[in-house]
């Protein structure tokens, strides 16, 4: 068997595994670290044909998706989500717990389950951030 190149690898698991595209994606979202998110865009977007067709099936131009994921990239929302959405993944909101987030969170915690009960958006609150 040939050796691959850990690009190439990456790309074919990313192709043949849609659930661990989501598992990275959620995790490097949780953490919070763009560069690691851009890093995994890149393989991800060479996985789906590179930039040409990612741009083109994000109507997006070619310059304008190499530029949004270059390692010095700032991609803004309509972009991330435009080049996202040909693979089958879209940006999500999802509460946290919010007793590990914030120092005095037990009226704050306690009023949004309140609102979360009253509001009755409990099932859409536990989606995971990238579906």
């Amino acid at each position: 068997m040939k050796d691959k190149l850990h690009d190439e690898a990456m790309a074919q698991l990313y192709r043949d595994d849609p659930a661990y595209v989501l598992q990275l994606l959620n995790s490097i979202l949780e953490d919070g670290d763009q560069t690691e998110l851009l890093t995994a865009l890149r393989q991800i977007e060479k996985a789906f044909g590179g930039v040409q067709t990612v741009a083109e099936k994000a109507h997006l131009s070619p310059t304008q998706l190499y530029r949004t994921l270059s390692p010095n990239g700032n991609p803004v929302l309509s972009s991330l989500s435009a080049v996202l959405k040909p693979w089958g993944y879209a940006l999500r909101f999802s509460l946290c717990d919010l007793r590990q987030r914030m120092p005095d969170s037990s009226n704050t915690f306690g009023r949004l389950q309140r609102i979360k009960a009253n509001r009755n958006f409990g099932q859409f609150a536990r989606q995971t951030i990238i579906v």
